[in-house]
């Protein structure tokens, strides 16, 4: 039985002004490499991790620099587990892509939306292709009993999971959104990728942690709290815990996507 651990990167400076990311090299705030090091700690305490993956953004790549600190590994590094590309809307708020430009929101515009291609960027679409292309190579290239933690983003743990489960877009979108650090475990039998099994959903391992001033150069200059919790409250969308299922849950999944 193969493990896979899918791990979506700490938090970004954009993830705290709500803006879509895509490719954009958005850096790590200083509580987003706290995550990454506890969620590294977390990991090497729960699971013998013999294998690193990782998307080639800066973001992940950060990520993947802090959690090393608890696993003895080299990482390789695939761009099919980017994020969705999206083009030049990249930098807006999520308010300003999805209300501005309803034709590539799911609620507004149905299964229409899902192969809308924003310009210079790729469809929802195009990105589930490639992420389940890195996929596919992955397992295949997996070796019998290995566990692999693949860090990545919030876009392709959502593609992929509905991948495995069987879902399609709109019925994924009510399982919930990814949380920052936050790692599913999928258990892949020998020969038989059709029969994964989700065991544990996109969560973090670790204690949440307080928002605290950020001191990257490229970021905002703190002065953002939460109410403690560490994921819920705040001004960030992007790291509220799990909204609930029906249209309003799925109108604020639907905001994070590409983030």
């Amino acid at each position: 039985m193969t493990t896979v651990l899918l791990l979506r990167h700490g938090e970004t400076t954009w993830n705290r002004e709500g803006r879509m990311q895509g490719w954009a090299p958005t850096p790590l705030t200083e509580r987003g490499r706290e995550q990454a090091r506890r969620a590294g700690a977390a990991i090497a305490e729960a699971y013998a991790v013999d294998r690193v993956v990782a998307s080639d953004l800066r973001r992940t790549r950060e990520t993947t620099a802090e959690l090393l600190a608890s696993l003895d590994l080299d990482p390789s590094f695939d761009s099919r587990w980017r994020e969705r590309s999206f083009g030049d809307l990249q930098g807006l708020t999520v308010e300003e892509v999805f209300e501005g430009h309803p034709e590539y929101s799911l609620l507004a515009s149905g299964i229409a939306a899902a192969e809308a291609t924003p310009p210079g960027g790729e469809s929802l679409v195009d990105a589930r292709e490639r992420v389940i292309g890195g996929w596919d190579a992955l397992v295949a290239g997996a070796v019998p009993d290995e566990t692999v933690l693949v860090v990545t983003h919030g876009g392709p743990l959502f593609l992929l999971l509905a991948h495995v489960r069987g879902q399609d877009f709109e019925t994924a979108m009510d399982e919930g959104w990814p949380e920052n650090t936050g790692v599913a475990e999928l258990r892949v039998p020998p020969g038989d990728p059709d029969a994964t099994e989700v065991v544990r959903d996109a969560e973090p391992l670790h204690e949440p942690i307080e928002r605290h001033e950020d001191t990257h150069p490229a970021g905002r200059d703190g002065g953002a709290h939460d109410d403690g919790d560490g994921d819920a409250g705040g001004d960030d969308p992007e790291v509220e815990r799990r909204e609930p299922t029906g249209e309003a849950g799925t109108d604020r999944i639907e905001s994070r996507s590409g983030r």
